[in-house]
């Protein structure tokens, strides 16, 4: 039966490089587990994971070697601290083969997503350090862009409790599934292309027949400039 190391162990050594028997690695158990954490996480940050993210600013070279060797690039935002992986793109225009699962987010999950980015960026440029939401909060929001001819209420209000839960699962609430009340992750900025999303909401809002939701107003300024490394940004869901 295989063992695998924690990153705790006592009995191996941060400096080690022999992990195991026949092991022919060249990272060390630290660079490993950072390596793993990228691979297995849609992304890492220096709040939701130190330690990985203290060894790759120290060895962001190393670690972006071995993502390379798999066709992944790796992309990080500096400001935010966060860093996520993403699929090289070939020179030739010719595809590489992928590890990253291509799922695009549901359209409840979307607008929770849209949501969470406006009230992120509203939080921030009122001094707010961290910027937390209510549950209720989101699920209202995503039911303000119901059809009039929508008659399942409650089905649409399941598919968007669901929706929070998955934007829980993946990381960009920072909380457990149920609570009420959740702190939104910085990475919700740079990991989502504004323009997909500004695209969506507009084709909801024609599909619909109706004005933006209340408070989507505001997202004229936060549709306007797209983010630093929004072309740099996976698919999302890619995993």
């Amino acid at each position: 039966m295989s063992t695998f190391l924690e990153h705790d162990d006592p009995e191996v050594e941060d400096g080690s490089v022999s992990l195991f028997e026949g092991d022919e690695g060249g990272l060390d158990l630290g660079q490993r587990h950072a390596l793993v954490s990228l691979l297995k996480q849609r992304f890492i940050s220096a709040r939701t994971h130190p330690r990985d993210w203290q060894v790759l600013v120290e060895h962001e070279r190393l670690l972006r070697s071995r993502l390379n060797d798999l066709f992944l690039d790796l992309a990080i935002d500096r400001v935010r601290e966060v860093a996520w992986k993403r699929q090289a793109l070939s020179e030739t225009g010719s595809r590489f083969p992928t590890l990253l699962y291509d799922a695009a987010w549901s359209r409840e999950e979307t607008l929770v997503l849209i949501h969470l980015r406006d009230r992120l960026r509203s939080g921030l440029a009122g001094g707010d350090t961290r910027v937390h939401v209510d549950r209720e909060d989101v699920v209202e929001y995503v039911a303000s862009f119901r059809p009039p001819h929508a008659t399942d209420e409650s089905g649409d209000e399941k598919r968007a409790r669901n929706a929070v839960v998955s934007i829980v699962k993946a990381g960009l609430l920072i909380g457990a599934a149920g609570d009420d009340r959740y702190e939104i992750s910085e990475a919700v900025e740079p990991l989502l292309p504004l323009e997909v999303l500004q695209q969506l909401l507009e084709s909801l809002q024609r599909a619909n027949g109706t004005e933006p939701a209340p408070g989507t107003e505001e997202d004229s300024d936060l549709f306007e400039t797209p983010a630093e490394n929004a072309d740099e940004t996976p698919a999302p869901g890619g995993e």
